[in-house]
């Protein structure tokens, strides 16, 4: 069983220079991977310097069992690190184990940003840079308003935006402009969502 790329899942994100305003206090984001009612991995997001210098470290790590006998039925790691400077991404670095398919990155910022879908400006903007193959996705951007969503403290009001066209995933972000949900089908119909713990 295939999870939709989950970087090309959790790791897709937009092209928008990066702001300090989206850069949460903690220095961090963790996140459940949720399918079908049962947490399947962890999704996280590591902020270190400033957003003069600014380093993220995107790492999604999924495993998918089957029912009663626990085998794996399909698994996703993927570590990236992304180089910003000022608003210009300077370069992205990944490994990813796509059930079993190896991969790595090393490209600049081509003009886009990576896909790790934390940065909030990145909904002004049309096209993502994958992180686990290089190529540049065209998306579209709509913006669904605010409402309430549920994360691991409780519900919060939050900024919702669907993705299409080269991509597809619904968005969250919080009054501060970090990212707090994400939902998207995988290829066997099931929803997953990341829920911010």
């Amino acid at each position: 069983m295939r999870i939709v790329t989950l970087l090309t899942a959790m790791g897709l994100a937009l092209a928008s220079p990066a702001n300090a305003a989206t850069i949460p206090s903690s220095g961090r984001l963790d996140f459940d991977v949720i399918r079908k009612g049962k947490d399947i991995g962890d999704h996280s997001y590591k902020f270190t310097g400033s957003a003069n210098a600014l380093s993220v470290q995107v790492t999604t790590d999924i495993v998918v069992k089957v029912p009663i006998i626990r085998t794996t039925a399909y698994s996703f790691k993927h570590n990236s690190v992304e180089k910003w400077s000022g608003n210009n991404l300077v370069k992205v670095s990944s490994e990813t184990n796509d059930d079993g398919t190896p991969h790595q990155l090393s490209t600049g910022g081509n003009g886009v940003l990576p896909a790790s879908l934390w940065n909030i400006d990145a909904m002004h903007n049309g096209k993502l840079l994958n992180t686990i193959d290089g190529t540049i996705m065209p998306v579209r951007v709509s913006d669904l308003g605010t409402e309430a969503v549920t994360v691991k403290s409780g519900q919060i009001n939050a900024h919702h935006f669907r993705l299409s066209k080269g991509l597809n995933r619904d968005l969250w972000f919080d009054n501060e402009g970090s990212l707090a949900r994400v939902a998207f089908k995988a290829d066997d119909g099931s929803t997953v969502t990341y829920i911010r713990k």
